[in-house]
């Protein structure tokens, strides 16, 4: 049971932290957009991970330390362009970022976005990958560690996506949407920027 809930607590705070995935999933839940497939996506592509990492492949990540700097940079140019848009979008603002506007994309580019976002950040790989993965080979319980960090993934994603509708109130202004774009865009080009110069 202890490693279960080192598992949860330690993959809950790993993915709390705002980052591109977050944000884009809490945008999605802000607008109300294919809510549900974003939120397994990211939550599935979590479990794989998670579930690789606890199996032994930190290991190979580890040997292989050519992978991390692609991975790096191939991460930071995705979130440039990433951050580029949502600044356009933040400039732009007025009517095209109405929550009752409905969704702008098809499910198909939510889902693109989601996956891009989840699976080109090196940092994921660090955190589900080699961070858990170590973490869980030193626990009582492998399985059971990575049960609960899956589950903290689950409940986080959920979290989100739903709970977003919270404050869907403030976003009903269009200045709070481009303040939003604003921030995700400056998250983007941080996270980019600190991917390349560490």
């Amino acid at each position: 049971m202890n490693a279960l809930l080192s598992g949860f607590a330690l993959g809950f705070s790993l993915i709390l932290a705002i980052g591109a995935q977050n944000a884009f999933v809490l945008r999605q839940g802000l607008r109300r957009a294919h809510v549900l497939p974003v939120v397994l996506t990211c939550a599935l592509s979590d479990a794989v991970l998670i579930t690789a990492g606890v199996a032994g492949f930190g290991a190979l990540v580890q040997a292989a330390p050519w992978i991390t700097p692609v991975l790096s940079w191939g991460g930071a140019a995705f979130l440039v362009v990433y951050g580029a848009m949502a600044m356009r979008s933040a400039i732009a603002g007025g009517a095209a970022m109405r929550l009752d506007d409905g969704p702008r994309e098809s499910l198909r580019s939510a889902v693109l976005t989601c996956l891009a976002l989840t699976w080109l950040n090196p940092h994921v790989y660090l955190d589900t990958v080699v961070l858990l993965g170590s973490i869980a080979a030193g626990s009582e319980s492998r399985v059971l560690f990575g049960v609960g960090a899956v589950t903290a993934s689950f409940v986080f994603f959920f979290g989100l996506g739903y709970g977003a509708r919270l404050v869907a109130p403030l976003f009903a202004r269009p200045l709070a949407w481009r303040v939003l774009d604003a921030l995700v865009a400056a998250v983007m080009w941080a996270i980019a920027l600190k991917l390349v110069w560490p």
